[in-house]
């Protein structure tokens, strides 16, 4: 199994996961065109993808999600309620996830079996999950967009050995920084965003003798910095006594990331 983060911000989401001959997209929150070009950087035609998940209802994640499926003549995963939305209802193939329920795709050639299970996530925009994929013994997570750490959450989600991980903000920044109060109250609130110390909190509970890759995912342009979440994730893997054995990498907006082999 293979991860390659296409784009992470607020300028839009989007994972890609190949497991075996099985192909998908996990969120779509470019445009279609944007979506298109970061999928022809990973050597992806939008016709190869298999399926695409959807965490949640906001336009980052899910705003080329159900064209994306469209054209890939494929099937979208997300939660009955988000299938209300728009941007997903363009896909003519949906198909709801529950909670907690581990969800096999295979892929439209071979028998390469990905399982997907959601895990509910405090945001603000209900429902939110994050997904944990498995194939062949391998486990990778991708977790942003969480207002607040929650230990039932990490237990879920613990043994993975890539991990996807929200560091949206650093505290003092967003608080000292130009966004208007209220959404400052929004992002710090606990159905908002991770915080680089809140983060830190769910790395603990998290990270395993398993993990060999760590991704910081998410981060703010304005209320954060790629120096200061390193930072934080190190110092974090330097506690739990993994930094020699940890490969910590930082997801972009503008381009797509390395393959990363789960």
């Amino acid at each position: 199994m293979r991860l390659q983060v296409l784009s992470s911000g607020s300028g839009g989401n989007s994972a890609l996961v190949r497991a075996g001959e099985t192909t998908v997209l996990v969120d779509a929150g470019l445009t279609v065109a944007g979506m298109e070009e970061r999928l022809e950087a990973a050597r992806i035609a939008p016709i190869q993808l298999d399926h695409v998940f959807v965490t949640h209802g906001h336009l980052d994640h899910a705003r080329a999600a159900g064209a994306i499926a469209r054209k890939a003549r494929c099937t979208l995963h997300c939660a009955e309620a988000v299938m209300r939305n728009a941007a997903i209802r363009r896909s003519r193939n949906l198909a709801a996830l529950s909670i907690d329920v581990a969800k096999p795709v295979r892929g439209k050639q071979g028998d390469d079996e990905l399982v997907v299970t959601p895990v509910a996530l405090p945001h603000d925009a209900a429902p939110t999950v994050a997904f944990k994929l498995e194939h062949a013994g391998r486990r990778a997570v991708i977790l942003t967009d969480m207002g607040c750490p929650r230990a039932d959450v990490a237990r879920a989600l613990s043994g993975a050995h890539v991990l996807v991980l929200e560091f949206n903000h650093d505290a003092h920044l967003l608080e000292s920084g130009p966004y208007p109060v209220a959404l400052k109250r929004r992002i710090l609130g606990n159905a908002g965003h991770l915080s680089n110390a809140q983060s830190r909190e769910m790395l603990r509970g998290l990270a395993s003798e398993h993990l060999h890759t760590l991704v910081l995912a998410h981060l703010s342009e304005t209320n954060n910095t790629r120096e200061l979440a390193l930072e934080a994730a190190h110092a974090t893997l330097e506690e739990l006594g993994l930094t020699s054995r940890v490969r910590v990498l930082v997801a972009e907006q503008d381009r797509i990331g390395e393959s990363l082999e789960v």
